[in-house]
């Protein structure tokens, strides 16, 4: 990771703590990247309510209540999706904030459509839910650091 991302991290965990704001993440192409940048940094006990890491459908549909028909019509890697695993995480997990992460980190299943490197982070809070599209460049490893830190960015966008 790198430092900018762990900077993030402990901006998070600081300033959550500091708000008293727990946090949660649903995780699938970084399965569990997320949550263990927040677990290095001392203190994160008092904002981490957990991760799940949903990298199938199966988990993603019984366990963060996607809607099969959302998989179905839109894709495990769309906004729809993003969208429901962050719900679902945030009611899952009892927190005030959670972020989902799916995508495709490649090498293989990219489409013309959904090119290796699409990613889409989602938000849910007590206010509503929203979900961000991404096409990073790189290999597998280097997509799956850059969501790590896009994900962080709009965590702080959410807490600040």
């Amino acid at each position: 990771m790198s430092d900018n991302t762990r900077m993030l991290a402990s901006q998070i965990v600081r300033e959550c703590s500091a708000g008293n704001i727990k946090i949660g993440f649903a995780e699938s192409l970084t399965g569990g990247m997320i949550s263990a940048e927040i677990v290095s940094v001392p203190g994160a006990s008092a904002c981490l309510e957990g991760s799940i890491v949903s990298y199938s459908n199966e988990i993603k549909m019984n366990i963060l209540g996607v809607d099969e028909a959302v998989i179905r019509n839109y894709g495990a890697v769309s906004e729809q999706c993003a969208v429901q695993m962050a719900s679902g995480a945030k009611q899952a997990l009892d927190c005030d904030i959670a972020v989902s992460v799916t995508g495709i980190a490649g090498p293989a299943g990219g489409t013309d459509r959904k090119p290796v490197g699409t990613v889409y982070i989602g938000c849910a809070w007590d206010g509503g839910c929203t979900a961000e599209h991404f096409v990073f460049p790189g290999d597998r490893e280097s997509i799956r650091e850059q969501t790590v830190e896009e994900a962080f960015k709009m965590l702080l966008e959410h807490i600040s």
